[in-house]
């Protein structure tokens, strides 16, 4: 089948219901997506679809067939995507860094689609876990993000 990952286009040979993480990293070797739970509760395997964040390690991979899925390889690509990435390196939020790729995928998404979020959306929509425990790192780079731009 034909996936668009990081806007190159690939042949993969995969199993319908293969999880889109094992392709992403076994048979393209595009590491930096994780694999945490395997149950979509973690968002270590947070990927964007079309622009929405998809836990990768429980979509099959005919799901995304057709569609644009983008992993951290490619976040800053974008220049919300390089914004958030600056911001995570500014306020130090990795520890470990085992989830922040998720982290920040979450974050570009949230982004993209809300410029300037409230705390309430920025509660609701970085919901991915962190064993460090850096939620308080990652609130704060948040609120910066979400502060308008100046001109």
């Amino acid at each position: 089948m034909e996936l668009r990952i990081n806007q190159k286009t690939y042949q993969v040979d995969a199993d319908a219901d293969t999880p889109l993480l094992w392709v992403i990293r076994d048979d393209l070797g595009l590491t930096g997506t994780k694999y945490g739970c395997g149950l979509a509760q973690c968002g270590a395997c947070s990927v964007l679809v079309d622009g929405n964040v998809v836990r990768s390690c429980v979509t099959p991979v005919a799901g995304v067939v057709g569609r644009e899925v983008t992993t951290i390889e490619a976040i800053e690509d974008d220049e919300v995507g390089k914004r958030v990435v600056a911001t995570w390196v500014e306020y130090q939020v990795a520890q470990c860094g085992y989830c922040q790729s998720g982290q920040v995928v979450a974050a570009t998404a949230l982004l993209k689609h809300t410029p300037a979020p409230s705390d309430a959306q920025i509660e609701a929509a970085m919901i991915n876990l962190c064993r460090c425990g850096t939620y308080n790192a990652i609130h704060s780079a948040m609120q910066a993000l979400a502060k308008p731009e100046s001109a």
